[in-house]
């Protein structure tokens, strides 16, 4: 691990350290770490990181100098150490980071750090329970290529993420969820780790069922994603069987879903992890789903992932007060979303979120203050539009279209907005080019 600490401070800069940015609530908790490692020789300008320390202190304090400025690391195992640490503190870190950047490889480094071998038997011992595309590969389909009619999809016998499913009664726990988004159902063969699916069809105006049915891709990754939230409920109901898990980490669980969908998925995973004494990390390359679980998850962690192609350093920015890339492209698809006329009530949430961020980053107290004041009058009565229809309901089962009067309400307000806080055209277009190449 690489650890870069500063040995020496300036009494300006140690002073400015110890009673300003560290005198908040969030990090209150550094000030005596920092203050009994740095002494200042008496008439010195100077204060001097401390000789001989421990390993054990110096990993705290690359930690705190991470937390709390510029959070640089050369590898994704840093990061997973350091979001290790992060989770002592917090329950819930939320990931932005462009395809390709190494969401995927982050949450196999997160995984194994957590790994133990037991010498005796050779096995290992796991923390992490995790939803990415390794996961997708622990299910591969049988199509019966010579009939073609015995189709299934097979599980992995060997991995832990099946283990006591016939004694679970996993189909009763799947189907719930799989009813929340899709229209076919399955059985499972425990004995040979198998899954059929079956769909209710009406044929000439009788009810059929339709065996051995194959699915869609997009149909194969909810059953997944459901099949995943029904261990993630044994998780948090303390299922004897999955005590070991400590951390659920989950990369892109919402790959060919549309718009609507990814606003169900986002709210009920944030429905079922909150209140529950499990650490959760999410990360994500989609927009709307990372601001959904933003504005669901009480005070998560929300940090964005970059990588220096020139000395090939990762960083880390925090995202909470400040309008950054993926508000950029939140507010294109709010606009994209206006042009087209397909407004939707949960496009003001999206769009009170942005305003809110805004906001703080201005030193402003409320939203409002971010809506152009025409006149008094009318500044009222687009603030209680916005009050009004972001209630924090994205009416996510039944999504609702705005009527005529309020889509011209949210539009008005969007374009004073895009006006009034004039984002520099080079970080859209530098949004759009870096997701096109990845």
């Amino acid at each position: 691990m690489s650890i870069k600490i500063p040995d020496k401070i300036s009494r300006e800069e140690f002073n400015k350290l110890t009673n300003k940015k560290l005198n908040t609530p969030d990090f209150r908790q550094y000030i005596s770490i920092i203050k009994e490692n740095y002494k200042k020789p008496r008439g010195g300008t100077e204060y001097f990181l401390k000789e001989g320390l421990s390993e054990q202190v110096l990993i705290r304090l690359d930690y705190v100098f991470k937390r709390i400025g510029d959070r640089q690391f050369d590898s994704l195992e840093e990061i997973a150490r350091y979001f290790r640490m992060l989770l002592d503190e917090k329950k819930y870190i939320l990931l932005f980071a462009y395809n390709g950047t190494g969401k995927t490889r982050l949450s196999a480094e997160f995984k194994k750090l957590g790994q133990r071998l037991i010498e005796d038997t050779e096995e290992k011992t796991a923390d992490t329970l995790y939803n990415n595309a390794f996961t997708e590969d622990l299910f591969y389909w049988d199509n019966d290529l010579e009939n073609d009619t015995d189709r299934f999809l097979k599980l992995n016998s060997d991995s832990r993420f099946f283990v006591g499913l016939k004694e679970l009664e996993m189909e009763s726990r799947i189907r719930p969820f799989l009813h929340r988004y899709a229209d076919f159902d399955f059985t499972i063969d425990y004995d040979h780790y198998r899954i059929c699916f079956y769909r209710d069809a009406a044929i000439s105006g009788i009810n059929e069922r339709i065996e051995n049915i194959k699915i869609s891709r997009g149909e194969e990754n909810i059953f997944i994603w459901c099949f995943f939230l029904a261990v993630v409920q044994l998780v948090v109901d303390h299922e004897e069987s999955y005590r070991w898990v400590q951390y659920i980490y989950i990369d892109d669980p919402i790959s060919s879903l549309d718009d609507n969908n990814v606003i169900a998925v986002a709210s009920h995973l944030s429905s079922l992890i909150c209140d529950h004494d499990i650490k959760v990390v999410v990360s994500s390359h989609h927009t709307l789903f990372y601001n959904v679980l933003c504005n669901e998850i009480h005070k998560p962690e929300q940090l964005f992932l970059q990588r220096n192609a020139k000395n090939e350093e990762y960083i880390l920015k925090d995202t909470s007060k400040t309008p950054f890339f993926h508000h950029v492209a939140l507010l294109k698809e709010l606009k994209k979303a206006s042009d087209s006329g397909e407004l939707y009530t949960y496009h003001f949430n999206i769009l009170r979120n942005i305003l809110e961020k805004t906001a703080s980053f201005h030193g402003y107290r409320h939203f409002s203050s971010c809506l152009r004041r025409e006149s008094d009058e009318n500044s009222l009565v687009y603030t209680r539009i916005v009050n009004l229809l972001s209630h924090g309901n994205y009416s996510i089962f039944e999504p609702k279209e705005m009527v005529e009067e309020n889509k011209e309400y949210f539009s008005t307000i969007l374009i004073n907005f895009l006006e009034d806080y004039k984002f520099n055209q080079n970080i859209f277009e530098a949004e759009q080019m870096q997701e096109k190449n990845r």
